[in-house]
């Protein structure tokens, strides 16, 4: 128990045999329950955990007949936190890439902040040079669209799977329904969104050593983005127009309905009309300006409402 909560870690694991000792033999004492999700390993991590497990009465394990992905795991374990008389779920990954001496600082944030969740935040710490070049620009763009997506505009690093959720908003959301691969963080906010829980990044240290990253870059950006489009309508369909009305929808729709049927039309008429002619179509380049910067104002108005309408917390 930590300051009168009760804690749960989940520990998404496939084939962590290298690593996954560390990670348990990390967890804080304070931890209640240790649920170790085994995403049918094909190594000894299965091994490993049951070994632990004697040693430790707070290890569960979970094991999957068959791989079903980090995002599965995620679900299960949530689903058996549920079940348990206990204040906030944990995620820290089974490769130790997540420092336990950061968790106090996670719960503190928490706690002290009244909020419904937290999220790590690597981008901001000093070790952040030791987050590989690639991934670090990766996750620069990424958390960039990852705000309009979800609406929590302040975010930063939405891929930093270090993460703390009071068990009373996960009961709240469909968590069984999030996306079953890496992209269930971006998912999870959405829905935390949606029903307008308070979400805050707390700084933690970015670990890179012996993991090995089983992310495909060329299946993964398309399935993001994927996922991130679904997301950002989902969450204006739900929050400002079911659950709520709020005149923002207004303004992206028209701004999306100003530049497919105006602005795109003109811009092709424009380059036909040249290439026929040689001539540069003055009424219809102005046009298609006056169209573009109206659809643009649009979208920055909506932008501007949902971020102040994103800024009010939920009512506890």
């Amino acid at each position: 128990m930590y300051r009168e909560h009760k804690v749960n870690v989940i520990v998404p694991a496939f084939n962590e045999e290298l690593l996954i000792l560390d990670t348990l033999s990390g967890m804080p004492n304070f931890i209640d329950q240790i649920i170790v999700i085994d995403d049918c390993s094909t190594d000894k991590t299965n091994e490993i955990v049951t070994e632990a497990a004697k040693h430790d009465d707070r290890i569960m394990l979970i094991v999957h007949e068959k791989n079903q992905g980090v995002g599965q795991s995620l679900i299960d374990g949530y689903l058996k936190s549920l079940d348990t008389e206990c204040d906030a779920t944990v995620v820290m990954a089974g490769d130790n890439q997540m420092d336990p001496n950061d968790l106090p600082n996670l719960l503190n944030t928490l706690i002290d902040g009244n909020h419904d969740y937290i999220k790590g935040n690597r981008l901001l710490h000093t070790d952040i040079a030791s987050m590989p070049k690639y991934r670090y620009l990766g996750n620069s763009l990424l958390t960039l669209l990852t705000k309009f997506a979800t609406g929590y505009y302040s975010l930063m690093d939405p891929q930093c799977g270090y993460t703390v959720i009071r068990n009373s908003a996960l009961s709240e959301i469909p968590i069984a329904s999030m996306a079953k691969g890496y992209a269930g963080n971006a998912d999870i906010l959405t829905m935390l969104n949606i029903k307008q829980f308070s979400v805050a990044d707390c700084e933690v240290r970015p670990v890179y050593g012996q993991e090995v990253s089983t992310i495909k870059v060329s299946r993964y950006i398309p399935l993001i983005l994927r996922v991130l489009t679904k997301n950002f309508f989902k969450r204006l369909w739900w929050k400002y127009v079911v659950l709520d009305f709020h005149p923002l929808v207004l303004f992206f729709a028209f701004g999306t309905f100003i530049t497919t049927f105006v602005a795109i039309p003109l811009s092709v008429r424009f380059f036909y009309v040249y290439a026929q002619s040689s001539e540069l179509p003055r009424t219809t380049a102005i046009l298609f300006f006056v169209a573009l910067m109206t659809a643009v104002q649009s979208f920055l108005f909506a932008i501007w409402l949902d971020m102040e309408h994103g800024s009010k917390r939920r009512n506890s």
